[in-house]
């Protein structure tokens, strides 16, 4: 039978030695002992508050204003001299690093004028524009969806009469470049925008109009991003040209520019098909124009200048040596419209980091490199810590740019420099009372400790003589979703009201299913089955204890729905069965009968499993093998956070019939044998059956993602 449960301020206490022990074995209190065995640090929060009485007002007022500035450093170092320029350097090499590399695109072609173009006409500028007249009558018959023309038309010409004709003419969608004298003072002066503006009014229809061709660059004359789009403008031309879903029409992120697909001996197809326009401007009978129009029905065609020094812009590109040329290569405005177009058309749209999120990380990264300058851990560890946290400020924000984030306001050199900072500051403080602070270290441990237990740890950890036997036991985690939340929005009294009402509720299961109460971490409970009694049916109670447990945390929350409290979350559970050292452990005045090993660590990471699976209890291979019971769906094969081993794990659903869970296995099956054609059949037919069902779309998202006999990996 399970033994009573002990009075709640003893398991407490308990609780603490049994953490300061587990840590090699469980990761259920890390911070409790260090990795090497030597005594355990005093917790921070302590040392903290000791600091602040130790180091004097003016000290610690110096400490705060270096600990504002680091922050401040970290928030703000985009808009910084020389910091700034850091910022934009690491923002090129992740825009560099992580660009996609693409085949060719064949939405998207740009005919070009470039310099053989200019030395055949003679003419330079401006450009010759009967060769355009020519190429738009043939372009005009070729099926493109729109014709986008990066051409200013600001001064006057002998043939302007033709083009005229030509542009009033088209059939073809058709945007001409506007540009405006105020917002690009070194591109057109007033005369040229007042002639622009009449030979656009001259020519406009429902087919041709104008559109802006207006770029933002940075302080350092670098296009990264998309540009504002003043009223006082016709649409941007890549917003012109193509559909743009609504949410996006203002959208003023990053650029994505991207680079042709790596290619053996150092060639490369470009990603945009680059004509020269003499080709299209030629006179062309019907049957001519049918051989090119492979090359234009249904694109996206850009025409402008491929001229040396003229329309050149730099980019995030551009600050790398190009492997072909091995130089720094500028890009052309229309190549810069293309990938603007190529941007819309996959609707690749990147998200900014909002201003709270960067001032909370801003927070978090002076935080850590304060809390590390405390760490009570041998130099080499310090420098690990140091080195891996450094690691983190670079790599973060290269992850972030490949998931879809845009990084050009995320101040990644201004974490790095806000975290030494916040290093030298706290270290500085701790340094002033380091002597004390390790007085204080031993004194603490001795409050939490008998004094004996707690001088024989400090000497010498692993000698400390544990008095326990290895069992075979069933081992159940639970953690309740958005218990932090509301300890944060309500009062203390009404918090340890809810939480003892919540883990009565559980303790009841446990101890109606014949378990024994290992321990509370906070809304957690943590139990198990098989000692220190043995039963023959430990398997199928453990697992009728796991599904009660998240029943009755879904009644606790249903019940709670009328207090005026916010809304709690799922109760999820962990089954798993192991081996593990059973038995008392502690000092003669205080002991706690606990279980130790990686059959509890397993249980903890199954329940941590749920949120990423959108299931509710998870059930390991081993434990599911002896619960004795037919409702249970096969979830996969997944390794848990931090494990090597794969496992495979199940999930109770007694709401679904026989067939569904035998087709849900079936699923599994044929994943399994490796026969991707029935597997497919079977994934379709599942997906519109269990559309509605988040845990098992999920499994079939999991199945394509991963072949026969792989596991999914969490993170």
């Amino acid at each position: 039978m399970a033994r009573p449960r002990p009075r709640k301020p003893e398991r407490q206490q308990a609780a603490r030695l049994a953490d300061l022990m587990a840590t090699k074995a469980i990761d259920i209190a890390p911070d409790t002992a260090t990795s090497d065995g030597r005594p355990a640090a005093v917790p921070l929060r302590k040392r903290l508050r000791r600091l602040v009485m130790q180091l004097g007002p003016s000290r610690m007022a110096a400490t705060i204003l270096f600990l504002i500035v680091a922050t401040l450093i970290a928030r703000f170092s985009w808009q910084m001299p020389l910091v700034g320029d850091a910022e934009r350097a690491l923002y090129d090499a992740r825009a560099m690093v992580m660009a996609p590399h693409v085949g060719q695109d064949k939405r998207i072609i740009m005919i070009t004028y470039n310099d053989e173009t200019l030395f055949n006409t003679g003419i330079r500028s401006p450009l010759d524009r009967t060769l355009l007249t020519n190429a738009l009558a043939n372009l005009d018959q070729m099926g493109a969806k729109a014709i986008g023309i990066d051409i200013l038309l600001d001064s006057p010409r002998p043939d302007d009469d033709l083009l005229k004709a030509q542009l009033r003419a088209m059939q073809t969608p058709t945007w001409l470049a506007y540009v405006e004298q105020a917002s690009n003072p070194n591109t057109i002066f007033f005369e040229q925008q007042k002639y622009l503006e009449s030979y656009l009014a001259e020519v406009t229809t429902a087919k041709t109009k104008p559109t802006s061709v207006r770029f933002s660059t940075d302080s350092d004359s670098v296009i990264r991003s998309w540009p504002d789009r003043p009223k006082n403008l016709p649409p941007l031309m890549a917003n012109a040209m193509a559909p743009v879903d609504p949410a996006h029409a203002a959208y003023q992120g990053n650029i994505r520019f991207l680079l042709p697909a790596r290619a053996a001996k150092g060639q490369e197809e470009p990603v945009f098909a680059n004509i020269p326009i003499d080709t299209f401007a030629v006179p062309m009978d019907a049957e001519m124009r049918a051989g090119f129009a492979d090359l234009i029905k249904d694109r996206y065609v850009l025409i402008g200048g491929d001229i040396i020094d003229t329309d050149q812009f730099n980019t995030p590109l551009s600050r790398f040596v190009d492997a072909i040329t091995g130089q720094h290569e500028t890009m052309i405005g229309l190549e810069v419209h293309a990938n603007m177009l190529a941007q819309q058309l996959d609707k690749d749209w990147s998200t900014k980091l909002p201003g709270p999120s960067l001032w909370l990380l801003a927070a978090l990264v002076v935080l850590a490199g304060g809390l590390t300058s405390l760490v009570d851990m041998r130099a080499r560890w310090v420098a690990v810590a140091f080195l891996g946290q450094m690691a983190f400020f670079v790599a973060f924000p290269f992850w972030l740019q490949g998931h879809g984030v845009d990084t050009t306001t995320l101040p990644a050199f201004g974490w790095a420099l806000g975290w030494l900072l916040g290093y030298a500051a706290v270290g500085t403080a701790a340094r002033t009372v380091g002597s004390r602070q390790r007085a204080f270290a031993q004194s603490a441990l001795g409050k939490y400790l008998p004094a004996d237990v707690a001088a024989q740890i400090m000497r010498d950890p692993d000698q400390l003589s544990l008095h326990g036997e290895r069992r075979n036991i069933f081992c159940v985690f639970t953690d309740l979703e958005g218990f932090t939340k509301l300890s944060h929005a309500t009062t203390p009294e009404t918090v340890a009201r809810l939480l003892n009402e919540y883990l009565d509720r559980l303790s009841d299961v446990v101890l109606e299913h014949g378990g024994t109460i290992d321990k509370f971490v906070g809304d957690a409970v943590v139990a198990f089955w098989g000692a220190p009694l043995s039963r023959p049916n430990d398997g199928p109670q453990a697992a009728a204890a796991a599904l009660a447990m998240y029943e009755a945390g879904e009644k606790f929350r249903v019940d709670l729905a009328g207090e005026d409290v916010p809304p709690l979350g799922m109760t999820r559970v962990g089954l798993h069965v192991g081996d593990a050292i059973v038995g008392n452990f502690g000092g003669e005045d205080r002991i706690q009968y606990t279980a130790l090993g990686d059959s509890m660590n397993t249980a903890s990471r199954l329940e941590s499993a749920n949120k990423s699976l959108k299931t509710g209890v998870l059930i390991s291979a081993e434990a599911a093998a002896r619960a004795e019971r037919d409702d249970l769906v096969q979830m996969g094969r997944v390794t848990l956070r931090g494990r090597a081993q794969p496992v495979d794990v199940l999930t109770p659903r007694p709401d679904l019939s026989p067939e569904q869970r035998a087709r849900v296995a079936d699923l599994v099956a044929v994943h399994a044998s490796g026969d991707k054609k029935a597997y497919v059949t079977c994934a379709t037919a599942l997906g519109k059956e269990f559309s509605q069902e988040p845990s098992i779309m999920f499994l079939i998202e999991r199945l394509n993602e991963t072949e026969s006999g792989e596991s999914y990996v969490l993170s």
